[in-house]
């Protein structure tokens, strides 16, 4: 039987399952230790440092060039990704995780908008219609908002008065564009570039970057702390990895949908640790992004 299972799913599902338990886990343990006083800027630093150390090693251990051939484009990656990932964290310490992972996990759209016009794939009906019911997703997931400017009283039935930051909402959102554009770069370096030569340019900008934006705001972590700020880099290593391998064996707007698993992981951490029970709006849209994402990728030519 597993041999049937193995040989029927692609090798690219398999590595983006990894992908989006690793982040699942990397953004339970970024709002973990924010409650701790860890500033964002600070987390981002530490991730870096975990990130160079797992990457280096693994660069001689496959004994390839470590600065890789493409150097430009490497740079670019990194740089996107690092304020990627700035927002990601902001959306993920200031808002449920449940939310903050969905409001991320809007970039297969951005994905397959940039792959049609970047990297010429073909964009497929199947792939405009999780574009649209996912939009529309989207704007039932911040509905609390609108309706909390838009009406004198609050709708119980849709309980509009738990109003997100919209600040929270505009770094979700800037997150999973940075993101799709750092995917696009990924796919494109992936024909010249080693995964772990990619992967490792990230804290090469990440770690400076960050430190300048932290300024003397620095805090001392505790145990506790310095624990989980070491799991953020290593579960962030785990989904680097599944990404970028899974990006070298399907096409980007296919490989990515596969991602939304991730909301799964992260609804289940949310209410079993945190306490956060999605709201109605959340699991109503929600839903609309996870079928959206399913369409995009069940649906045959």
């Amino acid at each position: 039987m597993f041999i049937t299972l193995k040989n029927s799913v692609p090798m690219s599902v398999w590595f983006m399952l990894l992908s989006a338990l690793g982040f699942s886990l990397m953004a339970a343990c970024v709002k973990e230790v924010s409650t701790l006083g860890i500033p964002v800027f600070e987390i981002v630093a530490a991730r870096a440092i975990v990130s160079a150390v797992i990457s280096y090693v693994d660069v001689k251990r496959k004994n390839i060039p470590l600065w890789g051939n493409n150097k430009p484009l490497l740079i670019a990656r990194g740089t996107v990704g690092t304020f990627a990932l700035m927002f990601v964290y902001y959306a993920v310490t200031t808002l449920p995780l449940a939310e903050a992972t969905l409001l991320q996990y809007l970039h297969p759209v951005f994905t397959a908008i940039m792959a049609l016009w970047f990297l010429k794939e073909t964009i497929q009906r199947s792939t405009v219609a999780c574009i649209v019911i996912s939009l529309l997703g989207l704007l039932i997931i911040i509905y609390p908002n609108l309706a909390q400017e838009s009406l004198a009283q609050p709708n119980l039935l849709l309980n509009p008065s738990i109003q997100y930051s919209w600040l929270s909402i505009s770094a979700g959102i800037l997150g999973a564009f940075g993101s799709a554009v750092a995917y696009i770069l990924v796919k494109k370096l992936t024909v010249t570039e080693d995964s772990s030569v990619i992967i490792f340019y990230f804290p090469l900008v990440a770690f400076p970057v960050s430190m300048i934006m932290l300024g003397g705001d620095f805090v001392v972590p505790s145990l506790t702390a310095i624990m989980l700020l070491i799991f953020v880099g290593i579960f962030t290593q785990v989904g680097q990895v599944g990404l970028t391998k899974a990006l070298h064996c399907a096409d980007a707007n296919k490989a990515t949908a596969y991602s939304y698993v991730q909301v799964l992981f992260s609804v289940f951490i949310g209410w079993t640790y945190f306490s956060e029970v999605p709201m109605t709006t959340t699991i109503v849209g929600g839903g609309l992004i996870m079928v959206g994402a399913l369409i995009n990728v069940l649906w045959k030519r």
